[in-house]
């Protein structure tokens, strides 16, 4: 297993510096490595100095030519002085590194690196305007004030950084150049604007929540996106209306992540309505239950592959100096900068996309062959499927949402159809809802299902929803549908009803609530903060 640069950071617990600063400069480094590399290798400070190591030397002079404090250690520590031995050179070196790709300072120069970093994204920063505490025109206004409307993703990632695309498919959604720097942002850090891939806000949105519905269930809820949204649009039909707010009802087995989860409803502004369950598992919970007895609307969007993922850290490649420091006189700066790039860390998703697997945590596994990747989507699907007839049982339930950040359509399209032949699907009156019915947005999508994954049935392949990275249109891999139920079966609170829910309530063969252990799982990625659970550690939403 791999795990991410973040994971790394946030989840040691023996830093003596907080994990957003060792993460910022971890990434920071990584940005400017190629140039870094070129500047120790041009002054032989790996010569000089043998007890630096290349990654040592990267971040001290990272910290000596960039940082605005310089190095964060004592003027008598030895590592700092085994570099301010050498700062005239390491100066000089630096600025004809600057001049060599004709920046005029070193603020040009770091918007060439940025530039360069994102030069080939072909994903922008996807941000939602949160609702419960602002609207899109303040945020055009003042968070987004400078930026110039385009009418095209591509135009956004072409652009100066100073462009901006109003979603046509999802409300209060705006699309911004990947180098928008959102991290010291006001609006990012008290919960106003929130990064959330345009993708994973499909299920929400196609869940269309209304006041009518009742209650409304997020069954594996953190780490609180999705949650949120369905606050934002529980709220906005709340405040054209006389009516008390419906209850949502979150529910999160893992108590790290539902402490992250807590976090991001405080911050969003939808505690007083938002009831989080820490450490429950939604599949233990009764349909029968009296406090969900008003529930109508579920979004169920379980662990799964991850196979859709954009990378979670986008990190930049780093490129190492040479370990010996040893530079012939006569080596051109071409020539340097070329080995550096021989040297430099080889990325981690240079695999088969299809055999990665991204857990909750972001840490990646790799399926070793076509019959091991085999068997983890069969693992994940026979979970999937239990979680989704686990909801058909609920009494008032007569809409639910089920997502993916899959590509499988074993984890997809398969869940569907097994799901719609179930006894309880049939029993209860559940069908997946027609393209023409669903939400305008959603209607209008153009990626659907894939019908020889529906077994041929077009009509349920064109109510599936997808969406696959890297084909333009600027979001993860991604797949929902929505379920709703015939009002002509046996309404809720009904005797014979109730009798067949308690018989049927659960629909595991084996009894088993969880994931089966290292099959590579994950959460449809919503990249929230990850780190530490003080208080201290938080900095906003981040996707």
């Amino acid at each position: 297993m791999v795990r991410n640069l973040r994971s790394r950071v946030f989840d040691k617990k023996d830093l003596k510096s907080p994990p957003v600063q060792v993460y910022a400069l971890a990434l920071e480094t990584c940005k400017w490595s190629s140039i870094l590399t070129e500047v120790i290798d041009q002054t032989q400070l790996l010569k000089h100095e043998r007890k630096l190591t290349p990654v040592l030397s990267l971040l001290l002079v990272h910290d000596f030519l960039l940082a605005k404090g310089g190095i964060a250690l004592p003027a008598s520590h030895g590592l700092r002085a085994a570099i301010e031995r050498h700062k005239s050179r390491l100066t000089a070196e630096f600025t004809r590194a600057r001049l060599r790709r004709k920046c005029p300072s070193v603020a040009a120069l770091k918007e060439h690196i940025e530039a360069s970093v994102y030069s080939n994204s072909q994903h922008p920063r996807w941000i939602r305007i949160n609702s419960l505490k602002t609207t899109l025109e303040d945020q055009l206004a003042t968070t987004f004030q400078g930026h110039q409307r385009v009418d095209s993703i591509e135009k956004v990632l072409s652009g100066s950084g100073k462009d901006i695309y109003i979603d046509e498919h999802i409300p209060d959604l705006v699309a911004v150049s990947p180098r928008f720097t959102f991290a010291k942002c006001a609006a990012y850090k008290s919960g106003e604007i929130i990064l959330q891939d345009k993708a994973s806000c499909f299920p929400a949105y196609l869940l269309d929540p209304q006041l009518s519905d009742g209650d409304v269930i997020d069954g594996c809820a953190a780490p609180g996106n999705k949650t949120t949204h369905l606050a934002a649009i529980i709220n906005s039909r709340v405040q054209i209306s006389s009516q008390a707010h419906p209850s949502i009802y979150a529910f999160e087995k893992d108590t790290k992540r539902a402490k992250t989860l807590e976090k991001m409803v405080n911050i969003a502004g939808s505690e007083n309505f938002t009831h989080i369950h820490q450490g429950q598992d939604f599949l233990k919970v009764s349909p029968l239950d009296k406090t969900f007895s008003k529930v109508g609307a579920i979004l169920l969007d379980p662990s799964c592959s991850g196979s859709g993922i954009v990378g979670r850290d986008d990190m930049p490649e780093l490129h190492l100096p040479a370990a010996d420091g040893i530079k012939t006189a006569n080596k051109s700066s071409k020539n340097t900068r070329e080995q550096s790039k021989k040297r430099k860390r080889p990325v981690e998703d240079q695999q088969d996309p299809e055999r990665v697997l991204i857990d909750d945590d972001g840490n990646t596994t790799i399926a070793t062959s076509d019959k091991d990747l085999q068997a983890r989507l069969e693992a994940l699907s026979s979970f999937q499927l239990t979680l989704l007839l686990h909801a058909f049982n609920f009494p008032a339930a007569h809409k639910i949402t089920y997502s993916t950040c899959s590509v499988h359509a074993e984890e997809n399209e398969q869940v569907v159809l097994k799901a719609l032949q179930s006894e309880v699907a049939q029993r209860r009156g559940w069908h997946v809802l027609s393209r023409d019915a669903q939400v305008s947005g959603m209607k209008t999508w153009p990626v659907r299902g894939q019908t020889e994954a529906c077994d041929g049935d077009s009509q349920v392949s064109e109510s599936c929803i997808r969406a696959f990275k890297d084909d333009g249109r600027g979001v993860m891999g991604f797949f929902v549908a929505v379920f709703v139920r015939s009002e002509t079966f046996p309404p809720p609170g009904t005797a014979l009803e109730e009798h067949k829910v308690s018989k049927k309530a659960d629909p595991s063969p084996s009894g088993c609530s969880t994931v089966p252990k290292a099959i590579g799982a994950t959460k449809t990625p919503e990249k929230t903060m990850e780190g530490s659970d003080d208080e201290s550690d938080w900095s906003g939403f981040d996707e």
